[in-house]
């Protein structure tokens, strides 16, 4: 049923980036922390920078998470389901790195993004995948896509520009949910 990719092709790369939401797995190291699930979606914020290598922008949220799981060991992966007539589900399993958006590498990373909102993206995270997989998704509910939502470009927007440092970032999403550093 399910089948293992040597790479990440260029079929495939459309594919993914094509994909309208996408969910992203992390847990800590320990044994006792919180598994995390992330829905990511806005077009344009995942690109496919090589046969083993996406990124994706990461905004300004709610929480930390994944950024705290990734400095504390690096395991991700991500999911992109099909929800159209094409039953699919690909999931991309690898080893994960922060950069963030005053780092040197942020820029040139940036450039291989179509997502043309720059306010409120913290970083790039960057996986090295070491897994290319899929299923059949015969039990993924089939629905049609409406849209993005504006709400976070209404939002940040608003926000000042003094607050869209990493100094404020840390402030408000330091730390996991576990107590894990996101710096």
């Amino acid at each position: 049923m399910g089948h293992v990719y040597e790479e990440i092709d260029d079929k495939l790369a459309r594919w993914l980036t094509d994909q309208p939401v996408f969910f992203v797995g992390t847990a800590p190291a320990g044994s006792d922390g919180h598994v995390n699930v992330s829905p990511k979606g806005l077009a344009g914020t995942v690109a496919v920078l090589g046969p083993h290598q996406v990124g994706y922008l990461d905004y300004f949220g709610s929480g930390a998470e994944t950024i705290a799981h990734v400095r504390d060991n690096g395991r991700i992966v991500l999911m992109f389901c099909s929800f159209d007539k094409r039953c699919r589900i690909i999931r991309l399993h690898g080893s994960a790195r922060v950069v963030q958006f005053n780092e040197p590498e942020y820029p040139k990373l940036r450039g291989h993004f179509t997502r043309e909102l720059e306010k409120g993206s913290r970083s790039i995270i960057l996986v090295d995948v070491t897994r290319v997989a899929d299923s059949c998704g015969y039990s993924v509910p089939l629905m049609d896509f409406v849209g993005h939502r504006d709400v976070y470009e209404k939002h940040i927007e608003k926000v000042p520009e003094e607050k869209m440092t990493l100094e404020s970032a840390l402030e408000k999403n330091g730390s996991s949910i576990d107590g894990l550093t996101a710096q």
